[in-house]
This record gives C-alpha cells, structure tokens and sequence, in this order.
C-alpha cells in the first residue's frame, strides 16, 4: 500500500442502515407516475426521439445517441403509445429517488436525511416532469447522481481506487446521453485540483477512468467531426435566438422555482453544506463541482432546468445538514418534511397530467400560475410542457384528409414538408392511423435525413409563408387549416398547402432549408 491510497475499508460498519423508508417513496412516486402516463398526449420530443429510434446512430444533430435507444427500447418492450414510451423514464426517476437516498446515508444521514432528500428528489416540481416523459434529461439526473455516489464513497469512505473506474463508464454513457456531462466532470476535475483531495490526481485509475469515458464517448465524437460539428451550430443557434436571456438572479430564481419551495430549501442549504459545511471538508470537490457547473449554466444562457441534473446532490447534502441541525427538535423536522410533501403535491398538477385539461386550466388560474416555456413563443393557456401534448393527431388527421384526396397518381411520390420536428414526428407517428406520406423537414436531424429518393412533384407543407413556397413550385393552392385548442400558439391554424410543378428539384433547395436549433 503507497502512502498515496489511503486503506480501504468496508462500508457498511462506518453507514447508518439504509432506510426502507426510501424505497417506499421510489415506489409511491413511481406508481403516481405510471398512474398518469397516459393522460393526456405524447409530447413533441417523444414524436422526434421515436423518428431518431427508427435511425439508429451514434449522433443527432441536437443529442447524443442514448434518448434514441431508450425510445427504441420503450417501443419494442412496451409499445409506441405516450403512456409505453414513458414507463422506462419513469423507472429511471424511481432509481433516482432510490440513489438520492444512499447518497444522504453516505454523505452522513440517517433515516430522516435519507428519507427527506429521496422525497425531495421524487417531488421537486421540475423533476416530475423530466422523470415523466421521454428525454435525454431524466437519464442524465440518474447518472449525474450515481457519479456522485461514487465520489462520496470513494473520498469520504475509501472506497477502492477501482471506484474511479466506475466513475469512468457513468461518465462516459452521460456523455452518451447529453453534452452536459462534460461540464460536470470539468467540474469535478477543478474539485479535485483546489481542495486537500487532489491527492487523487496521482491515482493511476482515475486516468483509467477518464479514459474509459473518452472511449465511450468517441464514436458520439467521430460523428461529429464527420457531420461538421452541427451541436455547435445548433447551441450557437438556441442561445441567440431561442432561448429567453436570464439575468442570473433571474437564473437562479427559476432554478428555485423549479424545484419548488421545500426542496429549494434543500438545494441552498445542501450548496452551503458543500462548498462551507465542516463536516463535509472531505467531499468539498463536489461543492466546487457543482459551482463551476452553475457558473457555466450562467455565463452560457442556458434554460434554468438544465441545472436540475445537481438537485439530488445538493437534496442530499441539504438533508444532511438539516437533520443534524435539527437533532434536538424532532418535531420540526417532521414538520419540515410534511410541509415540503404537502406544498409538492399542491404544485404536482404544474408537472404532472394529473387533472383532465379543463380542470387543470382553471387550477392554474387559482394558484395564480402564468403560462411560460423558457423560450421566445406566444403562450396559451397551458405552459409550453403540456401544450406540446395536444394537437397532433388532430394535425395528422387533417395532413391526411388533404393527402387522400390527392389523383392517386400524385400520392405516389408526395411528400408532406413540416416547418419542425414536432410537426414531422407527428406525421410519422400517426402514419399507423391515418394515411399519410413520407415526413420530411429541414428541423434538426430531419435536415440531415434529407427529401428521400426520387422527384417529388407534389409537396404536401405545413404552415410557412405562401411567398416562400412560390420560390420553389410554381402552383401553390391553400387546401386546409389545422385546428386544436390547447396546443401551443404556433402550432394553431396553421395552413396546409398542395404544391405542385417545381421549379427545381427539391435536393437542389435542400441545404437553404435547414434550420438547427
């Protein structure tokens, strides 16, 4: 044994017991979840990740490959309706809550802590949405908090060095699931170079595990490269012309607002834990981790969610330290963890379909909640996470009604253009219930799939401007209007357009048609 790798120990005598009392609110949060998975529609990622799953590769313009193979696995095992696609995202937030648990007892906790931080994972209001759909987002909170298990245990419980290793392939699969991976291991890298534990650096199987992560995430890189870099045009692309600027008081209030008043609680008192606590010097990396992915969230205009992928963590250290702040009163801390479940529940309607539409509408009124999304669109009634769920089978119905009533020699070679990935998705989702064409549009990875094979002399487009369309064909005749009540603004009454007699083949436009962001 080098004096540099402290004695390993086994963890168990030096841990509280691991309190069951977690495992019952996984499994509480878990059933609520899958008790709604239906309720309303499927969401407009879900219709664009279940294209990427129907492609399978190492890269998308706008994601790693990761979200494509849980929606081809979610298809496969469970079927391609919302409440199906849905029941493996869900599963993984029941493991979040379950990890978020372990990380108290091992940051110190007992049953309170563990029990409090699994609760605040399982209801922060942000995080019942992103545990409830089909993203990249709900997977990404479950590795970002297994990696930070395994730093507790291996900087605070020396655990052996092969707990770099495992660090090495969680990192590399959240490289595989989101880009953002990268900012929490620079993160963790700066933990480790300013605080006593950069000890750690000398320790052969941390290198391994970078690595290991390197490795995994190459073939996701090599696609890049190979396609020109698009995430770097569609980042530089969302920020100047997506995503709403924030302030960062601004910032940091929507973070808290996204994870709703209890648990907001947590997220402060578990970062001054982090980056001040005494009894958590030896884990301090993991309070200049997350700093330095909060700096980076900040100075990159990125939507406040984004920094949910932290919020187990800092439950847990917030846990931690409220327990032991509290250890005399027992009664308050009771009525702490009852007043964040009772204020959650409140705001669960907020993230989770659980009324029918109507009444959620007027729920919303009398909480005195605004509709908003984090981006610049005209908003309706319903926040932009909802509204994305309604529209599209109405959408697809009326494509296709326009579709049918196409001379059948046209239907062979048509195509219907959408203006997004959304609208396309739809088109290829529903093409089981109604007849439609093949979906093409210059959105994001729709772009690069391209017009598909062979002349297309009839254009079946959604939306768009007249003027534009008359560039490209000669005849363009307004034939229909969609129609839905709920979905958002830009998706309402948009007009259904049959062009006919190209001016140029479609493949020749192709290139001034994409649009990344």
């Amino acid at each position: 044994m080098t004096a540099r790798e402290p004695a390993t120990a086994p963890l168990g005598p030096r841990l509280a017991p691991f309190s069951k009392g977690v495992l019952v609110v996984a499994g509480l949060v878990t059933l609520a979840h899958l008790a709604v998975a239906g309720q309303y529609g499927i969401f407009r990622d879900e219709l664009y990740y279940l294209a990427c799953a129907k492609r399978l590769a190492w890269g998308y313009v706008d994601h790693p490959p990761a979200v494509a193979v849980l929606a081809w696995l979610g298809a496969t095992l469970f079927g391609e309706s919302a409440a199906g696609l849905r029941i493996i995202p869900i599963l993984i937030g029941g493991a979040a809550v379950v990890v978020t648990g372990d990380l108290a007892r091992r940051l110190g906790g007992g049953t309170f802590a563990q029990v409090l931080a699994a609760l605040a994972t399982g209801l922060a209001t942000g995080l019942l949405f992103l545990f409830h759909i089909l993203s990249m987002n709900g997977l990404e909170i479950l590795l970002w908090t297994v990696a930070a298990w395994l730093l507790v245990a291996r900087l605070r419980h020396h655990a052996p060095a092969s707990a770099w290793i495992w660090f090495g392939v969680v990192c590399g699969l959240g490289l595989l699931t989101k880009h953002s991976m990268a900012i929490f291991g620079a993160g963790v890298a700066a933990g480790l170079v300013l605080t006593r534990v950069r000890r750690e650096l000398a320790v052969p199987h941390l290198w391994v595990g970078l690595l290991i992560a390197v490795a995994m995430a190459s073939p996701h890189l090599w696609w890049q490269v190979a396609h020109g870099w698009p995430i770097v045009e569609f980042t530089q692309n969302a920020q100047a012309f997506k995503i709403t600027p924030l302030s960062p008081l601004a910032f940091l209030g929507e973070v808290l607002l996204h994870a709703g008043p209890g648990p907001a609680l947590l997220l402060v008192a578990g970062f001054g834990a982090l980056v001040a606590g005494r009894s958590f010097r030896d884990v301090r990396a993991l309070g200049v981790a997350v700093g330095v992915v909060l700096l980076v969230l900040l100075s990159t205009r990125a939507k406040a969610y984004y920094f949910g992928a932290a919020f187990p963590l800092l439950f847990a250290a917030g846990a931690t330290w409220v327990e032991a702040r509290l250890a005399a009163r027992r009664s308050w801390r009771w009525g702490f963890a009852t007043a964040l479940v009772a204020t959650a529940l409140a705001l669960a309607p907020m993230a989770l379909p659980v009324m029918p539409i109507e009444q959620f509408v007027a729920y919303a009124r009398r909480l005195g909640v605004t509709p908003a999304s984090g981006e610049r669109h005209a908003m309706g009634e319903l926040p932009q996470h909802f509204a994305d769920m309604f529209g599209w089978e109405s959408m697809a119905a009326t494509v296709s009604r326009v579709y049918q009533a196409l001379p059948e020699a046209e239907r062979a070679a048509a195509r219907v253009y959408a203006q997004n990935y959304g609208e396309a998705g739809a088109m290829e989702y529903f093409a089981t219930r109604y007849p439609l064409p093949p979906a093409i549009s210059g959105h994001n990875t729709y772009h690069l799939w391209g017009p598909g094979e062979g002349e297309i002399s009839t254009l079946i487009i959604l939306g768009g401007r007249v003027e534009s369309h008359e560039r490209v064909f000669a005849r363009v005749d307004e034939v229909a209007r969609t129609s839905c009540d709920y979905c958002m603004p830009y998706e309402r009454d948009l007009p259904v357009y049959v062009a006919r007699e190209p001016r140029v083949a479609l493949a020749d436009v192709w290139p001034a048609v994409k649009h990344f962001n």
